[in-house]
């Protein structure tokens, strides 16, 4: 799972960082609100994928008697930084500039010929769409492979779709990936409509229009993601139908009479906690208990991959 997350998030760090240079080249040469709206969008979130391997690689370290349960949690702090980054830094920053651009009038897409660096002379309104078409490239690639892991949960642990995915899924590092090049394409489409429409308009409000959706889509973005990760952080439990599933293989264990109390926390990434007060046959011996509960900890690992860590409390 977590090469899975890996390979994902290092998609993600390559096509945001080629992007982000050249978005900023685009903005140099043609001093487009919803280029520069899009550079901040693209260096936030290559600063996010960094935030995201780190929290992945702190989040394999080994359990310590500070915290016996692991570092798991790790990847769901780290994901809820990169919200409040996402948030703080390239929202409200595209925001800002779109709004300063519409109301006070800016720089559109259009306009004369530019330079730079001696080359040229270059039409603006081919260097931003060049740009954007290269940066949805970059973001498809992204995507796609993010879209595929997400999916493969989805197959994998019965989710209906994407949405029940979002709820319900702990791996926030591939969620948090997937987002952000959701986002990304959204974006650089905004952006290139935007000054498509400056462009043939000759109205540069379309363009600093595109900056402050952009700034709005990344702010509502990344308050779903922070809420997302505030209920993991939280200690949330399996959804309620995979516990009654794992609830059943107790319940099912020939020795076991009744299964008195059952929970369930995620404590990482597809990492789950289960403890279990169970009744068993008062005609058990000391030594059966013992065998009986571990069968009964390695069939709850084997009913769902993502139990890790297995408490049964025995009642006789």
């Amino acid at each position: 799972m977590a090469g899975a997350s890996t390979s994902v998030v290092l998609a993600a760090l390559f096509a945001n960082g080629a992007i982000a240079v050249l978005k900023f080249f685009g903005f140099l040469l043609t001093g487009s609100p919803s280029m520069l709206s899009e550079t901040y969008h693209s260096i936030s979130d290559t600063g996010n994928q960094v935030f995201l391997l780190f929290g992945i690689r702190y989040s394999g370290r080994t359990p310590s008697p500070s915290h016996p349960f692991g570092y798991g949690k790790a990847q769901f702090f780290y994901s809820f930084l990169v919200s409040v980054l996402l948030f703080g830094v390239a929202g409200w920053e595209s925001l800002k500039h779109g709004y300063e651009a519409l109301t006070h009038g800016g720089h559109g897409g259009g306009g004369q010929p530019v330079e730079f660096l001696g080359i040229g002379p270059f039409d603006p309104i081919y260097v931003n769409v060049v740009v954007l078409l290269g940066a949805i490239a970059f973001e498809t690639y992204a995507f796609k492979k993010a879209d595929e892991e997400l999916r493969r949960q989805i197959a994998e642990y019965g989710w209906t779709g994407l949405v029940d995915a979002f709820r319900k899924t702990s791996d926030v590092t591939t969620l948090t990936a997937y987002t952000e090049d959701a986002i990304a394409l959204g974006g650089a489409t905004l952006a290139l409509v935007g000054i498509l429409l400056s462009e043939f308009t000759g109205n540069e409000a379309y363009d600093a229009a595109a900056a402050v959706l952009i700034g709005l889509l990344l702010m509502g973005f990344a308050v779903a993601l922070a809420w997302e990760n505030k209920r993991l952080i939280l200690g949330e439990s399996l959804p309620r139908t995979v516990e009654r599933d794992l609830r059943d293989v107790i319940d099912a264990h020939e020795s076991v009479d009744h299964v008195d109390a059952f929970r369930t926390m995620f404590i990482g990434a597809n990492q789950v906690l289960v403890a279990a007060e169970v009744s068993f046959d008062s005609d058990l011996v000391t030594g059966d208990l013992d065998e009986d509960i571990t069968e009964i900890k390695r069939k709850l690992r084997e009913a769902d991959d993502r139990v890790r860590i297995v408490y049964v409390e025995p009642e006789i």
